[in-house]
């Protein structure tokens, strides 16, 4: 989260509210709703860590507000940010460990774990082709995400068939 608000920072202040209703437009309704709690704590310590600076704006007839700015060395951590890029290959999948410890420890059965997650997975890939038609159909970003999410799904469905071929 941190990162994300540092980059919407950068054109311009604002207070956490804006910074919420900004990533709730920008994403859609597919990606989680960011809390807006945990993003006032996110605000605090980036201005602890001196990559933004906070100020409080007087309003009339309301509580003062407190909006952010973007510092230098903030600015600096975005760009540098976005020069990285993302590596994560799934190798310390929850599911994974799930199954292969399934047997070892005579808890519980492989294959009925790969037809829980099948189920699992291709009810996430029903609502996410609903979200895809019914909601966020003009924001490009939002339907990227949703586009990603199901090829993801996909895979994922594809390597719990393979799951299965291998252990049965």
């Amino acid at each position: 989260m941190r990162l994300p608000l540092m980059a919407l920072l950068a054109r311009g202040p604002a207070h956490g509210y804006e910074l919420k209703g900004e990533l709730e437009k920008l994403l859609g309704s597919a990606y989680p709703q960011p809390n807006v709690g945990q993003i006032y704590v996110t605000l605090g310590r980036l201005e602890k860590s001196g990559l933004i600076e906070g100020e409080d704006v007087t309003q009339t007839n309301r509580p003062n507000k407190r909006t952010y700015r973007l510092t230098q060395a903030g600015r600096e951590a975005v760009l540098a940010w976005f020069e990285e890029t993302t590596d994560e290959p799934r190798i310390r999948d929850e599911f994974f460990m799930k199954l292969a410890l399934a047997t070892h420890s005579g808890l519980a059965d492989q294959i009925t774990l790969i037809n829980k997650q099948r189920r699992q997975y291709l009810n996430t890939m029903r609502d996410l082709s609903k979200l895809a038609v019914a909601g966020d159909r003009d924001n490009r970003i939002a339907q990227l995400l949703i586009e990603g999410a199901m090829l993801h799904l996909q895979a994922d469905l594809d390597w719990l068939e393979r799951c299965q071929e291998e252990l049965e």
